[in-house]
């Protein structure tokens, strides 16, 4: 099984503070790693999910996730913004972006990455690891321990 996030997989330093911009440069790298096989299906299946409720959280952190015939494995891309992204969250602008991707009909261990994500994002330590990070595949190697992924 292949790692559910890799050094191809981080962004740190997201070109954009545009939601939409955001989302469509991590899904790119899902793409380019062949994880996503139709990137407009993807950003489409995201898009759909964000207008169900948004997927900010508060302390700065987006979680755009869905499920979604174009995923051909669970994965997770990671980006971080040092201008904000709005995701909806009543604090404001996410500064971490955590983007879920799941195979549809695969199995729910895109819930267990939420979950497991949600317990660590309340440790200021997991933040703070994240948001002074320099290397993309100390990061990939953080979070998958981190989340068991």
């Amino acid at each position: 099984m292949t790692a559910l996030i890799t050094a191809d997989l981080v962004d740190l330093d997201v070109p954009s503070a545009d939601r939409k911009a955001t989302v469509a440069a991590l899904a790119g790298r899902l793409v380019d790693a062949g994880r996503v096989t139709d990137l407009d299906r993807f950003l489409a299946d995201i898009e759909a999910r964000e207008a169900q409720m948004p997927t900010g959280l508060e302390g700065g952190i987006g979680i755009p996730h869905c499920r979604s015939t174009a995923v051909t494995e669970p994965s997770l891309a990671f980006g971080r913004s040092s201008t904000g992204v709005d995701f909806g969250a009543e604090d404001g602008h996410a500064n971490l972006i955590f983007m879920i991707a799941a195979p549809e009909g695969g199995s729910t261990d895109h819930m267990t990455v939420l979950a497991a994500l949600a317990r660590r994002l309340v440790r200021a330590s997991f933040k703070h690891e994240l948001l002074g990070a320099t290397d993309p595949a100390a990061v990939a190697s953080f979070i998958q321990q981190e989340v068991g992924a």
